[in-house]
């Protein structure tokens, strides 16, 4: 068959993929990102006594903790996964997503949930509310706990949770169906996103449901530990791996080094991470051989995450180079360190030994953020930082902004992570040494001051993004602009 032949029988990716909702789920994700940041400051500025808005119900850190946690996995990090989604998934199979209109109502809908789920969280049941959800469960012998969520990471109203679980199953058709639909060998992108549309799915209905609605006591942990980590592992970190498979062969122009070194990685990732969710909750009347399980799994993981880790090593070699002057491979490698980093970390921390000294303390917070923004966040800016110039049509206005933004965020969540797994170490020989609470209070001071302006540096890094962005599309540039990422 002629090459022209083929050319007429392929379509362009410019008619599958709809970029202007690709553009439209970046900027979403980026105006929760300013929320979730806002409320990471009020909590920071709340710990040393600056926070200049104390007293003041609706902005309090109880509420506000939650809207930082929730505004990054559900606004950020799904939103900007789903943009991903929507470039990648109908280039990799050739087929358009099962509807465009279906697409947009997604977009639409989800941004509703989450927005509702702010406001929730934020003003609350009030007592009449609470008092009628109570008379309304009595009559319709419903479960107790109808009215709010008691769920790390679920904290989400409980009338948003079947609309959610809609919303993620609707996702899945959307894009299942061209995957079905395609032809060929299957690139290993295309079964670490098929692996997160189900594996989401039912994370989120495990977590939301079973602990409120029937399972109580230790039994109610356990599934409640599971949510908490599953939502990393089998949520986000598939969605991250599976673009980073996609992605970086593009900019490096080479393929992947080892096909079945990324298949390890899967099924690796498939069989131990769903183990891993008990130790968060060593030492508790859960039974012993489900904590033993869960220890054994979690270092299990490191192993597993080191071949992946390895396989794009082993891409990168020869052209180490672009680290330097490419900044999406930049960011994308960065965060494969942090991942390492983190993975190794949390091998150790779930040991029963480690765990005397930093459960409970600064040193899971630390631990949360590298993760959370080291990893997950570094690899979507990486996507935004290469994608933006294409979808916009447009290189970048500034590449000293883009340096800026990346070596801000790099050094403000290293020095985070350094700073509160040193005060994790301090908190926990105060409290072994059965001192008084107020004296690990005062000793994590100076640490707190330190995550404060680890976290300004965060912020100054994205609002030099968003500067960079908004000077970007709107194509002024006082000097000639330099595009970080060109189309591949």
């Amino acid at each position: 068959m002629s090459s022209a032949t083929t050319n007429e029988i392929l379509p362009r990716h410019a008619d599958l993929v709809e970029e202007r909702l690709v553009r439209w789920y970046f900027y979403a994700a980026l105006a929760y990102l300013a929320i979730s940041m806002t409320g990471g400051i009020l909590m920071a500025l709340q710990l040393i006594h600056w926070n200049p808005l104390n007293g003041i119900e609706w902005l309090s850190a109880g509420r506000w903790r939650m809207i930082h946690t929730n505004a990054v996995a559900y606004g950020f990090i799904a939103n900007a996964f789903l943009g991903v989604l929507h470039w990648s998934v109908p280039r990799l199979t050739l087929q358009r997503v099962l509807s465009q209109k279906l697409s947009y109502f997604i977009f639409i809908a989800w941004q509703a949930v989450v927005l509702c789920t702010a406001a929730g969280i934020i003003f609350g049941p009030t007592l009449q509310a609470q008092d009628w959800v109570a008379s309304l469960t009595d009559q319709l012998h419903l479960p107790m706990g109808l009215g709010a969520q008691g769920v790390e990471w679920g904290e989400t109203p409980f009338w948003i949770d079947p609309v959610a679980l809609l919303g993620l199953a609707l996702v899945a058709a959307n894009f299942l169906t061209p995957i079905a639909r395609s032809k060929g060998s299957m690139y290993v992108t295309l079964w670490y996103f098929m692996a997160a549309f189900i594996w989401t799915f039912l994370t989120y209905a495990m977590g939301n449901f079973l602990p409120e609605y029937s399972l109580t006591g230790t039994s109610a942990g356990a599934v409640g530990g599971l949510f908490i980590h599953d939502l990393v592992g089998l949520f986000v970190t598939p969605l991250g791996w599976g673009t980073m498979y996609y992605i970086v062969p593009i900019i490096l122009e080479k393929p992947i080094w080892s096909q079945g070194l990324s298949l390890v990685g899967f099924w690796g990732l498939a069989f131990f991470y769903p183990l891993q969710g008990i130790h968060h909750f060593l030492y508790t009347p859960i039974p012993m051989f489900l904590q033993y399980g869960a220890i054994i799994s979690t270092i299990a993981v490191e192993f597993v995450v080191a071949t992946v880790i390895i396989n794009f090593m082993g891409t990168l070699w020869g052209d180490g180079r672009k680290v330097v002057t490419n900044l999406p491979v930049r960011w994308f490698y960065t965060g494969m360190i942090f991942y390492f980093i983190t993975c190794f970390q949390c091998a150790l921390q779930v040991t029963l030994t480690f765990q005397k000294l930093i459960h409970f303390t600064d040193w899971v917070v630390g631990h949360a953020h590298l993760v959370m923004f080291g990893v997950f966040s570094m690899w979507i800016f990486g996507m935004m930082t290469y994608l933006f110039p294409i979808l916009l049509n447009k290189p970048w206005y500034s590449r000293r902004l883009c340096e800026w933004h990346f070596w801000l965020s790099a050094a403000g969540v290293f020095i985070m992570f350094l700073d509160l797994g040193l005060a994790g170490v301090f908190q926990g020989y105060y409290w072994s040494s059965l001192q008084p609470w107020d004296v690990s209070v005062t000793g994590s001071q100076p640490f707190w001051i330190t995550r404060m302006f680890a976290g300004l540096m965060i912020a100054g890094g994205f609002l030099c993004f968003l500067w960079n962005l908004l000077r970007t599309a709107r194509g002024r540039s006082t000097d000639s602009p330099t595009a970080v990422s060109a189309p591949a």
